[in-house]
């Protein structure tokens, strides 16, 4: 069954169709919600949180077309919302390498931009992680954050130079 029939269904009020949505976006909001957090149990309640938050606003999703980015967006707002609430530092664990996707790539390079990363503000780390770790365009981004498109690239390209900047002073690049 089509995503668009299943979205209508879910807003008709089908538990059942909202439940096959959600489980097709899954690992994709926890993916999203653990980079932001780092922290597996957190990521698990943001994926609790967006399913409570989204089954209660199915109704109001215009274009089932865009569940995906809709269901992203709650993802962010939670995590962000998280991040608040704990006012933590959690260091990353090597247990939790599947999760950032380190096969086969240095994990102590992955380490450094991880921690490259957290320097960011939250609107230069969203659209950091957006498009090279999700890899959506710069018209996708500015719709899931709700920015003029100009603005989604102005963000990248000064977080590009803000990590670029930490970098050459970390030593981590050439």
């Amino acid at each position: 069954m089509s995503i668009i029939k299943l979205v209508k269904k879910a807003q008709k009020g089908d538990d059942k169709a909202f439940l096959k949505l959600f489980q097709q976006y899954e690992k994709d909001i926890y993916r999203m919600a653990y980079v932001y957090v780092k922290n597996e149990d957190d990521a698990l309640d943001i994926v609790q949180e967006v399913a409570y938050r989204s089954f209660k606003r199915i109704e109001t999703l215009k274009k089932p077309e865009y569940l995906k980015a809709w269901l992203i967006r709650i993802t962010i707002s939670c995590a962000i919302d998280c991040i608040k609430e704990n006012k933590k530092v959690v260091q990353l664990k090597f247990e939790n390498e599947k999760f950032m996707k380190l096969e086969g790539e240095d994990i102590s390079l992955s380490i450094s931009l991880n921690q490259l990363l957290n320097e960011l503000n939250k609107d230069e780390k969203s659209v950091i992680i957006l498009r090279f770790y999700e890899d959506y365009s710069f018209k996708e981004i500015a719709e899931l954050l709700n920015i003029p498109l100009g603005t989604s690239k102005s963000i990248l390209y000064r977080a590009l130079q803000k990590l670029r900047k930490q970098a050459k002073e970390a030593d981590i690049c050439e």
